[in-house]
């Protein structure tokens, strides 16, 4: 089930039946492709539900933050097939019922592709990135 939601008040959303519910902790969900991260966001954020796309198969929230994790597919830990994994993003694409927010380094979206299957790994990433509403951030250190 899918949900379009618009964000008048960052602190509420709103479904498709126009009503109003409250942005809480228990409404987002963090996905990142790897334990390291989990354990790292848990600590970080312990009011907040993560782990990896095989926790959360066949669950959903009305917010997903999926979280990459890695500044280029070259310093990805398992490689580029394992971060750009299609069936991986698509199940973390549709645990969202309203929103889902993709965080990772704009060198991920800049594969340096040297074979085809490569590339088709890395579409889906692009084209996501083409159809997003975008929102930089500054850097955090």
């Amino acid at each position: 089930m899918c949900y379009r939601s618009r964000i008048k008040n960052p602190r509420h959303r709103v479904d498709e039946k126009n009503e109003k519910h409250p942005v809480t902790s228990q409404g987002i969900k963090i996905i990142t492709p790897y334990n390291s991260n989990v354990f790292e966001l848990q600590k970080r954020l312990p009011d907040y539900e993560s782990g990896t796309v095989d926790k959360f198969q066949g669950q959903e929230a009305p917010i997903i933050i999926y979280s990459m994790a890695s500044s280029t597919p070259e310093d990805a830990p398992r490689g580029m097939d394992f971060l750009y994994s299609p069936n991986r993003f698509n199940v973390a694409v549709s645990r969202a019922r309203a929103i889902f927010i993709l965080v990772g380094s704009p060198n991920l979206f800049e594969p340096d592709c040297h074979a085809p299957n490569q590339i088709k790994l890395a579409n889906p990433f692009c084209r996501y990135l083409e159809v997003a509403n975008q929102k930089p951030v500054e850097k955090v250190m």
